[in-house]
């Protein structure tokens, strides 16, 4: 045969018979375009038939089938059926226009059900947007998606991980190194001050409440990534304005595995991994400890030990993952996924463990000839977290005396100070929660005449926990009050999300026009319930105190606390699609908000967008081009923030009355000369006022977006420039009036604003697929630029100091005409001649004042980039993820804490960082300002996964399995950084005023090194 064309319309046409039978002729032609090669001769032939269907189900028309190496080859008929002679070893390789080749043993079966999935190079697969999906090439929002294969490997408790580095414009930072800890997730800058920087999560349509369950972990880590099927990022107001009021954070729609038609299939994994301190901190060495505090003049207690006291307060954790799936169809009316997971991963402290047991169940169920469609998804978990004292340990770890022994006679040597050795507090202290969590949704369709369809989605998300913080009594510790009489803390929370949500959702299209309408209603409530009880002093009797009665004295009384808290949200919603001949795209949405966290006056509020967009790719003009795909989007829309906490809108009162003494500022004596509490009655006093008036908090976005692919798809990307401004901002603030009832109260700051702007690039080549040795090489890279404008407040601190002598100084804030998360402290100038710090005097007026203080860098990075690379060589693969940051700052609290001349002198480990000035005074204070202030850039290979697809039939195994996976990942292999701390990529300061900090690093958990031994079973 000759040389043939395949126009690139081809895969639209499928549908249609005179041109499924013309595509089946050129799909042969094309599986026997290659060199001609001689059959070999086989003793031994069958018949071979099968069903090739693509990533639906639907039956592929003319797709090729071809036997490996020879000529011999034959085309799918209507049905995606085919019947071919074959040997009894051959290989099979399948091809469609549009979808990725696949090479399938035969292994002696005599049926075969094959499934192709879409190329990832073409452009028309489907994404996840608000309420429904659509094609990627008629998407006018800025959307960002990652499917399971390309998601980060290795040892993830929380589904974010997965993410970090693959989108641009998206910001993941873990808080700490434990297992499950939160993360930051900034998408596209921070627009409020209050509602931290968290996007709205969805999961299979049911939206997420953030609200903490009571665990100390991420609320997200009741999900087991290996159910995932994939994860959308909706960044910008077209995308996120249809979920209106907790969108202006951005959205993350996560969809897990559904049952495909046409395949059955169980798949089998099994994980283990270690994971050690990758990075520890260069304090001095007993040796070295002993010279150093000799030379600084401090008085040396040598205990004539050498411990590395991070050696012994850290250990190699180990990490399991088990999961097993199945699913398939047994008709085209019934389709099912359903898994059970389980992962227990330890920390790299002792006593720092995670472990949970998850189920997972979805179902589709289709009657009346397709017309009724019900989807069923239940995800069930059980999570266990063990927790030590972290602060206390790190700081331990840091700086205690190196020459202490760690052990005396086999048991943790007793300081002398009567302080709690660390590793005897890995023994007493205990900070232990369960938590179950079951989500289930049920959501049945009805299409009433074609186009018009009826959706009903209901679910409800119930969480509980049980949490004990508890030290056994150790009478030995006389200094410590709390841990020689034993204390317990015990937490009940529960958290009920509902949902009830109805749908109308009406298609129509012609040869030009392709029109889609939906209208909505959508109420969600949201029911927390909180009960703690506080109890000191117990019998050192060996039980744990959760475990002792115990009864409330005088001397050590028990005290409860309960709360609940109810919110409503109801919702009524609109989007228009507009497509005109494949090139002109028009979108526009609109959401009405009520919020029972609102006043009367203002408790709706409205969320607009509009977008444009425009294939040029499909312009006769662009014909001749070379460029396989242009399209320019425009948008504009608006979101909002309801994250503020319950009821501030309403007044509430409190009693009041003197406890002791002769005088009240609440109440009146009703004997003017009553000196005792019988002679003050209770009063009633404001601690709110009423606010019907507080409006809701807007973020305003503008995007222009370019999306392009090049060299026959095999170069891709999209380039963003957005500008994203908060208005309205939410703040609790102290009147002007010193005349108040109460001392605060909440309000809308009037002109203020929060400006994000920033360019997000992203690109993606890969070469031929077909070949032996194929890769794909990606990268994104966003540059933000942010500022806070038209404050009428000098500073709004976001993060201060802890610590004696240090509490509540200003780190970190919201300051006018700066960047969020500003530092702003005095300028470190050495140590003047007195040993003391010397600042820069910035307004020259002779005097360091607070009004010396300056802005001197930003906690939030301004370029933030990933980059990835897969390769393949026939069985083997290699994916190679990394990721960094650029531009931002960290405040090292814990060198301001620990790492101190003055801590040396009393025989106290540091660092070389206390003795980088001979002449500084042991008197010296350590003031909040640059000294400790670094640099935070980092680049960081995330992960690398090393694996081999061992061929089934090589090993007798073809009747069994489908495929055998065998890989090795490494996480956290290796950072470049200045900065001086365990990780670069941290935030453990403490919020102020309920305004999130960043950029702060306290005693921060370490970050760990990992590898992991994967074997996959598909069969």
């Amino acid at each position: 045969m000759g040389n043939f064309t395949i126009s690139k319309t081809g895969r639209s046409l499928r549908s249609g018979l005179l041109f499924g039978l013309s595509f089946s002729m050129m799909g042969l032609a094309a599986a026997v375009a290659a060199p001609v090669l001689p059959i070999e001769t086989k003793s031994a032939f069958e018949v071979v038939t099968g069903t090739v269907v693509d990533e639906t189900g639907a039956p592929l028309p003319g797709a090729a089938i071809l036997v490996k190496g020879t000529t011999n080859g034959t085309i799918s008929d209507l049905d995606g059926k085919f019947s071919i002679d074959v040997p009894s070893d051959a290989v099979l390789v399948i091809s469609y226009l549009g979808y990725t080749p696949k090479e399938v043993p035969v292994a002696g079966l005599s049926t075969l059900a094959i499934q192709l999935e879409p190329d990832a190079r073409q452009l028309d697969e489907m994404v996840v947007v608000g309420y429904g999906t659509q094609k990627r090439s008629d998407v006018t929002g800025a959307i960002g998606s990652v499917k399971s294969e390309n998601f980060n490997r290795g040892v993830i408790t929380n589904p974010v991980d997965l993410l970090q580095g693959k989108v641009a414009g998206v910001n993941i930072t873990s808080t700490s190194g434990e297992p499950g800890a939160n993360q930051n997730v900034i998408i596209r800058g921070i627009g409020s001050l209050r509602s931290g920087t968290q996007p709205l999560y969805v999961l299979d349509g049911f939206l997420l409440d953030n609200t903490s369950t009571g665990i100390s972990s991420n609320p997200l880590t009741f999900l087991n990534p290996n159910d995932i099927e994939s994860i959308d990022v909706l960044k910008d107001a077209s995308a996120t304005a249809l979920y209106g009021s907790r969108a202006s954070n951005g959205v993350i729609v996560i969809t897990t595995k559904k049952g495909k038609s046409g395949t059955s299939q169980v798949n089998v994994s099994a994980s283990t991994a270690w994971s050690k301190m990758s990075n520890q901190i260069d304090v001095f060495s007993a040796d070295e400890f002993r010279r150093q505090v000799v030379a600084v003049g401090g008085a040396l207690e040598d205990f004539n030990g050498n411990t590395n006291w991070q050696d012994e307060l850290t250990q190699v954790g180990l990490s399991q993952d088990y999961s097993l799936s199945m699913s398939g169809a047994n008709s085209e009316k019934f389709s099912y996924f359903a898994s059970l997971g389980y992962q227990d991963q330890e920390g790299i402290l002792k006593n720092s463990n995670l472990s949970r047991y998850s189920g997972k169940l979805n179902m589709n169920q289709k009657a009346f000839e397709g017309r009724l469609i019900v989807d069923y998804n239940l995800t069930a978990s059980y999570t266990k977290n063990l927790r030590p004292s972290i602060g206390s340990t790190i700081s331990d770890m840091l700086y205690l005396n190196p020459t202490i022994p760690a052990y005396t006679n086999g048991e943790p040597t007793l300081l002398n100070t009567n302080n709690l050795n660390p590793l005897k507090r890995y023994e007493l202290y205990s900070d232990d929660a369960v938590n179950n969590r079951i989500l289930g949704t049920i959501s049945p369709s009805f299409e009433i005449f074609d186009g018009l369809t009826y959706k009903l989605n209901l679910g409800v998300d119930f969480s509980n926990t049980n949490r004990f913080q508890q030290y056994i009594p150790f009478t030995d510790v006389v200094n410590e009050s709390n841990i020689s009489l034993g204390t317990l803390d015990e937490l009940i929370a529960s958290n009920t999300n509902s949902l009830v949500e109805n749908t109308l959702t009406y298609n129509w299209n012609n040869y030009k026009h392709n029109f889609t309408a939906l209208a909505g209603h959508s109420y969600q409530s949201f029911l927390e319930e909180f009960r703690s009880t506080s109890a000191t002093g117990f019998a050192a009797n060996n039980i744990e105190p959760r475990y002792q009665d115990h009864n409330s004295t005088s001397e050590f009384p028990t005290t409860v606390s309960a709360s609940a808290v109810k919110n409503e949200l109801q919702s009524f919603f609109g989007r228009l699609n507009y497509v005109y001949s494949d090139k002109y795209l028009f979108t526009a949405t609109i959401r009405a908000d009520g919020s029972s966290k609102f006043g009367d006056n203002n408790k709706y509020g409205y969320f607009p967008s509009f977008a444009l967009g425009w294939n040029l790719s499909k312009e006769a003009f662009m014909a001749n081009s070379g460029i396989d795909n242009l399209k320019l989007r425009t948008s504009w829309g608006q979101t909002g923030n309801q994250e503020i906490p319950s009821k501030i809108t309403k007044a509430s009162f409190s009693e009041d009355r003197l406890a002791t003494g002769s005088g009240s500022l609440n109440t009146y004596p009703i004997d003017t000369d009553g000196n005792s509490l019988d002679d003050y009655p209770y009063g009633i006093v404001f601690t709110r006022l009423a606010n019907p008036d507080l409006q809701w908090e807007v973020s305003t976005q503008f995007d222009f977006g370019l999306d392009f692919a090049f060299l026959d798809y095999r170069l891709t990307g999209t380039l963003d420039y957005f500008n994203k401004v908060s208005s309205n901002i939410l703040l609790e603030v102290v009147p002007a009036d010193p005349v108040q009832p109460t001392s605060t109260y909440w309000d809308n700051i009037e002109d203020m604003k929060i400006h994000n702007s920033g360019v997000e690039l992203a690109l993606n080549y890969s070469n031929n697929a077909q070949s032996a040795f194929s890769y794909t090489i990606g990268g994104n890279i966003t540059y933000i630029q942010n500022e806070v404008r038209d404050s009428p407040y000098s500073v709004l601190t976001t993060g201060a100091a802890q610590g004696a002598g240090q509490t509540g100084a200003t780190i970190n804030g919201y300051i006018n005409n700066q960047p969020i998360g500003a530092f702003y402290m005095l300028q470190f100038d050495g140590i003047a001649e007195n040993g003391l710090n010397r600042f820069v005097d910035i307004n020259g007026d002779g005097e360091i004042l607070d009004n010396d203080r300056s802005v001197v860098g930003s906690a939030i990075p301004k370029l933030i980039y990933g980059i990835n690379a897969n390769m393949s060589y026939k069985n083997f693969d290699l994916g190679l993820n990394f990721n960094g940051v650029s531009g931002n700052k960290i405040y090292n609290h814990t060198t301001m804490s620990l790492f101190t001349k003055a801590q040396l002198s009393r025989s106290n480990n540091t660092t070389d960082f206390a003795v980088q000035f001979p002449s500084e005074s042991f008197n010296n204070s350590n003031t909040v300002s640059t000294r400790y202030l670094e640099s935070g850039s980092f680049f960081r290979l995330n992960n690398a996964t090393l694996g081999y697809n061992l061929r089934p039939d090589l090993i007798g195994a073809g009747n069994a399995f489908q495929n055998i996976r065998l890989s090795v990942t490494g996480q956290n292999l290796f950072v470049i950084t200045d900065y001086s701390g365990f990780d670069p990529e941290i935030n453990t300061g403490t919020s102020s005023g309920g305004i999130q900090t960043f950029g702060i690093d306290r005693f921060t958990y370490p970050k760990a090194r990992t590898f992991m031994v994967n074997l996959n079973l598909t069969f």
